[in-house]
């Protein structure tokens, strides 16, 4: 780990706890920061909170004073969940002090290299992918961001022969300086987050930031059929690879229906890759892509494209029960990837959708429900989940509390072989801490419902 000399004997405020705030504060303290965390959860009820006070760290827990900022802080590192327009942050901002997420101070103290991956979707899967590709190549990668990992515990015991894959969500490159994958992949950019972000734009310059601070030699991985981003390659310094999906082209990686095709020759056929859906060959070019250029083998790549099945919480096959195949897709947060889920299965789909409220469009998936023979919705989003579906005449809609509930529910709408398909469309945070968390729930009440009814 490298030492931050400018940090030593320097006031920080890590604001927002969480996984990445309490490794955060860790560091700064070891660093010789002198650190203030600040944390909504009253203290009683957060065990990081305890443990930072016992380091040494000053802890404030169950409120955010407004007089915080006044107290000559010289940095911030907030959690990436809290919005910019959080008056604690709106002052730090006044008075002209950094604002970082983790990913920042995991860049600066890393003796390890980053390859960088975003997008509104896929994320978790190319990350993923990619670290089987190199890990089983033996180029001793790390996995590390919004995938679980938090980047800057990954970053504090990487080695110079390490690489870390992070996943990175715009709210984390949000708050970046000098953060600088040499590796940077955006696999696509659609409408997403504006409760956060307030607009597009700002949305779009984010999720751009990954390739701000790249140099001559760096490579950025883009999606060429997504004019947005061909737009900014023009713009980057890295050397640009592309990924198309429309056909073969005599450079760098591409697919057309039978192959995916590296500098204009075959790589695997298609259908001998065990990663199912169209949505899921945007990450698989740009995980292949990143795994050659960083030295992995072909034979490896095959090896991992006809093995890997995909990731927890994302179109997950969970169990098949009398005819029915139950599958978890909780990542899906948005409904451009509840259409690509609804897009891998041909038909007699039992929907289970729903949650936070962002009041964003659900027209993406129109036409694709008619793929949907009945719907279960929950959380703040029931009510116009119903009338959504009701405009496109789904045949069945009923609303469901918890997800014991619309499991239940879900099975007694199905028959044999249909597909029951957790797929909501929605953020989980209006009944449950995380997707991870809505997708458990989810995989404990099929193994409840049907081991009862065996």
């Amino acid at each position: 780990m490298k030492e931050l000399p400018q940090l030593h004997q320097k006031k920080v405020l890590v604001l927002g706890l969480a996984k990445s705030g309490y490794t955060a504060a860790r560091l700064l303290h070891k660093l010789g920061a002198f650190v203030t965390v600040n944390d909504s959860k009253p203290f009683e009820e957060n065990p990081e909170a305890q443990d930072l006070l016992n380091l040494g760290v000053t802890v404030i827990c169950g409120r955010h004073p407004e007089d915080l900022m006044d107290e000559g802080f010289e940095l911030v590192i907030k959690n990436p969940g809290i919005p910019y327009r959080n008056h604690l942050i709106q002052k730090a901002i006044e008075k002209g002090i950094p604002v970082w997420t983790e990913i920042e101070l995991a860049y600066r103290i890393s003796e390890a290299p980053f390859i960088g991956i975003t997008g509104s979707n896929g994320k978790t899967t190319t990350t993923t992918l990619l670290f089987h590709m190199l890990n089983q190549d033996g180029k001793a990668p790390l996995i590390a961001g919004n995938i679980g990992t938090v980047a800057s515990g990954v970053a504090e015991k990487a080695a110079a022969d390490n690489v870390i894959v992070t996943e990175l969500s715009s709210f984390q490159l949000k708050g970046t300086e000098t953060f600088r994958p040499q590796i940077a992949i955006i696999i696509n950019l659609y409408e997403a987050h504006l409760d956060y972000h307030g607009s597009l734009d700002d949305y779009l310059e984010s999720k751009k930031k990954i390739t701000e601070n790249q140099i001559e030699t760096d490579y950025f991985i883009y999606n060429a059929d997504q004019k947005i981003l061909a737009d900014h390659a023009k713009t980057v310094k890295a050397i640009p690879m592309p990924f198309t999906l429309k056909g073969r082209t005599d450079e760098h990686i591409s697919a057309d229906r039978e192959f995916i095709y590296w500098q204009g020759k075959p790589l695997i056929e298609r259908k001998r890759i065990m990663l199912a859906g169209e949505h899921n060959l945007e990450n698989i070019l740009a995980a292949t892509a990143a795994a050659l250029l960083w030295g992995g083998t072909k034979e490896t790549i095959i090896r991992v494209l006809t093995s890997f099945t995909g990731v927890k919480h994302r179109s997950q096959f969970v169990d098949e029960w009398q005819g029915r195949r139950f599958y978890n897709d909780s990542k899906a947060t948005n409904a451009l990837a509840t259409k690509s889920a609804l897009e891998a299965f041909q038909g007699n789909i039992i929907l289970l959708a729903g949650g936070l409220e962002r009041e964003h469009s659900l027209e993406e998936l129109r036409p694709f429900m008619e793929r949907v023979k009945g719907l279960v919705t929950f959380g703040e989003t029931a009510e116009r989940f119903s009338d959504f579906a009701e405009s496109c005449n789904v045949p069945t809609v009923t609303k469901a509390g918890m997800m014991d509930d619309a499991v239940e529910k879900a099975i007694a709408l199905s028959q044999p072989g249909d597909t029951i398909l957790l797929s909501p469309a929605c953020a989980s945070w209006d009944q449950y801490e995380s997707f991870e968390v809505r997708g458990d729930a989810f995989i404990d009440a099929v193994q409840r419902h049907t081991d009862a009814n065996e």
